[in-house]
């Protein structure tokens, strides 16, 4: 057993094919093949199971998977730490993240921390809150950006207040006001977001004893202001989100102090990898520059 053949294992996973893997990887896709066909010859059981609908973990390899990821992890920390014992920065940073942090913060970030460290790979996993912990969890990133409190024991770095908002058109009755009120909202048509901050906006909405009247439930953050912009209800976004609003949509404050806690979580943050570590402070540093 190699760790080449670990490596090929996991790309496999993380891009959900073999001939996906071997073009990432530089290999044929026979080679591919040929190193998960031999990894489970070593192990003594079936890794992976292959459909019409392409491949997927057996219950097996989902055990071993998580092992797999431990053991690459520790070995690109040993290497990362060789590196700097002789003066070399390199190694693979892998990060969880959501729409928002990948397109209003992550591309300034990187371009910043890519012209110091230009042999430090960054490798981005984009999903919803749910799929970040999971990640982060089973080890398939180095850290994730996260809304805090996460559901999760991990070890977490708060970044930012990001205010919530209320999104209304501007033949809306309430559209002149300066503050909407909660008791407002009650008997509105609600426009309810369904992915990664339907759970800010839900504890919002309970904390402040409203139930609205959802008349639809959507994952794009740009359909939610398209369907407001055409009068189909109201809704509340986080202000990160609102960088790209048409003329006729109004953006509202709402009564109190009501925001979601972006940060960073790992399972251990005494234990993250120099390369890893190095990011964070990249993160942190461009955060209060923006303050």
């Amino acid at each position: 057993m190699t760790l080449a053949k670990f490596e090929v294992f996991r790309t496999v996973i993380e891009l959900g094919g073999l001939s996906k893997a071997a073009e990432a990887l530089g290999l044929t896709q026979s080679a591919v093949s040929h190193a998960i066909a031999s990894l489970e010859s070593d192990f003594g059981f079936t890794l992976l199971t292959r459909g019409r609908s392409g491949i997927s973990l057996t219950s097996n390899g989902e055990r071993i998977l998580l092992y797999i990821h431990e053991i690459l992890k520790w070995n690109e920390q040993m290497m990362q730490e060789v590196a700097n014992i002789n003066g070399i920065e390199v190694g693979t940073v892998r990060i969880g993240t959501f729409p928002s942090v990948s397109i209003q913060w992550l591309p300034q970030i990187m371009k910043q921390f890519k012209q110091s460290f230009p042999l430090i790979e960054i490798k981005l996993f984009e999903g919803n809150y749910d799929d970040i912990e999971q990640w982060i969890v089973n080890g398939a990133v180095d850290f994730g950006f996260l809304s805090l409190p996460t559901s999760k024991a991990f070890e977490v770095i708060p970044l930012k207040k990001d205010k919530m908002l209320c999104i209304l058109p501007d033949t809306h009755p309430l559209h002149q006001q300066d503050k909407i009120y909660f008791e407002q909202i009650k008997n509105e048509m609600f426009i309810m977001p369904k992915s990664n901050i339907d759970k800010d906006v839900r504890k919002i909405l309970k904390n402040n004893n409203v139930t609205p009247e959802i008349q639809y439930e959507v994952e794009e953050d740009q359909a939610i202001i398209a369907m407001v912009q055409n009068n189909l209800g109201i809704s509340i976004l986080p202000e990160m989100i609102l960088y790209r609003i048409p003329n006729n949509v109004c953006v509202i404050n709402l009564e109190g102090d009501n925001y979601r806690s972006i940060g960073i979580a790992a399972t251990s943050l005494k234990n993250i990898s120099p390369a890893a570590g190095k990011f964070i402070e990249y993160v942190k540093l461009w955060l209060n520059v923006q303050e």
